[in-house]
């Protein structure tokens, strides 16, 4: 039996690969783990970059416990089994009159592994997916099964928000959604620096920002997205344009241009020239859900990192800096977002306003010096890692980073005190 991660960059060999049908099996398997002295590593759909899910024996996968379990319109609470994915959960929630307040761009994720990296999206008066959460069955090593909120087990749902997978394997999430509602999104092209200018104004006048900068050129993509007023008509891309610019271009033209840049790399800054010169302004409106995520099939490896707002002006230009002189060739797009300070103990954007810049590189071509270049610049800002994305922080260093980080491991000591979930990535930024 093997794994490999989404990007291709991890693999594993577990001794066995656990297919539990429900929370009761779930449970089963940890007993039997704790009086075997097995090490059990639960893994979503292996979208993460960093080594997270990476197993020392054993790998557990949800994939049998995914749907809704009860579903309440009126308040918008929803119970979800751990394992469902987010591309099932948006469709399923729309059929309900619901939707969750937020979502990343990519749905790919189960709700578990979401929760356990951290995934947030973007809105800067919005918060990122944990914050939906009102409650969580999660059956620990040294406690079983045990349902937290913040009235019960306060300090474990605290921590289990975003929890690394550290502390037991989650089985159910309670979201706080909202009633289904629809986005107007706009995109073009314009100038890096003229939005950099009045990027506060921004994020403060629409919904959600997200751009991407294009390096080796002064050329941003930037996405607003806002809600469809009542008197708007809806009106989804035309299939042809979906199909042109999701498929064709996005995945199938930019899957050669960077094939194009493995092969030659000094043709780069020219091919994304181009690239960004022939990006062309769309304007749709479309269930929250579909404006949010976009299909991703180009294989690439990602850091990012969350700087306090005020922070992020600063950093991407000395990144800018950095790559005209270094010489370095950048394929991919370098992406921003935003998100309001939440009170999540593992959360990055615990207790500021926040800001994320997510650097990507073509799989087949060198990201070192690039990542540890970014690394060393976002360092200086007191950037904290997305926990599913590359970074090379450990334990001391993420300890003066987050005020509840010595919270959370207590926590840990608690709920796993003989490190069954375990494994090399948990050690270095949690500790033995």
């Amino acid at each position: 039996m093997s794994w490999t991660n989404w990007a291709g960059t991890l693999s594993a060999a577990p001794d066995r690969v656990l297919t539990p049908r429900d929370a009761g099996e779930v449970e089963q398997l940890l007993e039997s783990a704790v009086q075997q002295g097995r090490r059990l590593r639960p893994v979503g759909s292996g979208h993460s970059f960093t080594d997270i899910a990476v197993p020392r024996q054993d790998q557990v996968c949800l994939d049998r416990l995914s749907g809704v379990v009860t579903a309440d319109v009126h308040t918008g609470l929803v119970r979800v089994l751990g394992g469902t994915p987010l591309h099932v959960l948006g469709p399923t929630l729309w059929a309900l009159g619901l939707a969750l307040p937020n979502l990343g761009d990519i749905d790919r994720q189960t709700i578990a592994g979401a929760l356990a990296t951290g995934t947030h999206g973007t809105g800067g008066r919005l918060h990122g997916i944990a914050a939906a959460v009102t409650g969580l069955t999660i059956v620990t090593p040294a406690r079983g099964s045990v349902r937290c909120s913040a009235t019960q087990e306060p300090d474990l749902f605290q921590a289990a928000r975003v929890g690394l997978g550290a502390l037991g394997i989650v089985t159910e999430v309670e979201l706080q959604c909202v009633p289904a509602y629809r986005l107007h999104a706009v995109e073009r092209p314009e100038r890096i620096d003229a939005v950099l200018e009045r990027i506060d104004t921004e994020v403060e006048a629409n919904r959600h920002v997200d751009l991407y900068w294009f390096p080796h050129t002064d050329r941003a993509m930037v996405k607003r997205n806002n809600l469809v007023p009542d008197d708007h008509a809806a009106r989804p891309l035309p299939r042809w344009r979906a199909r042109l610019d999701d498929d064709l271009l996005s995945n199938r033209v930019f899957e050669l241009t960077c094939r194009a840049a493995a092969a030659r790399p000094r043709l780069t800054p020219r091919i994304n020239a181009v690239a960004a010169r022939a990006l062309s302004a769309r304007e749709y409106a479309d269930r929250s859900y579909r404006v949010f995520c976009t299909q991703r099939d180009v294989r690439f490896v990602e850091s990012e990192y969350a700087v306090p707002r005020a922070a992020l002006v600063p950093a991407l230009t000395e990144l800018r800096g950095w790559v005209e002189r270094s010489g370095e060739h950048i394929a991919f797009p370098v992406e921003v977002r935003f998100i309001a300070a939440d009170d999540v103990w593992l959360s990055t954007a615990y207790q500021r306003e926040t800001a994320y810049i997510a650097v990507h590189q073509f799989h087949r071509m060198r990201r070192e010096p690039y990542f540890e270049a970014f690394e060393a610049i976002v360092a200086a800002h007191d950037g904290r890692p997305h926990w599913g994305k590359v970074h090379t922080l450990d334990a001391d260093r993420l300890g003066r980073l987050y005020p509840r980080f010595g919270d959370f491991r207590s926590v840990r000591d608690q709920v796993d005190p003989t490190r069954v979930l375990a494994n090399d990535y948990l050690d270095r930024v949690l500790g033995p």
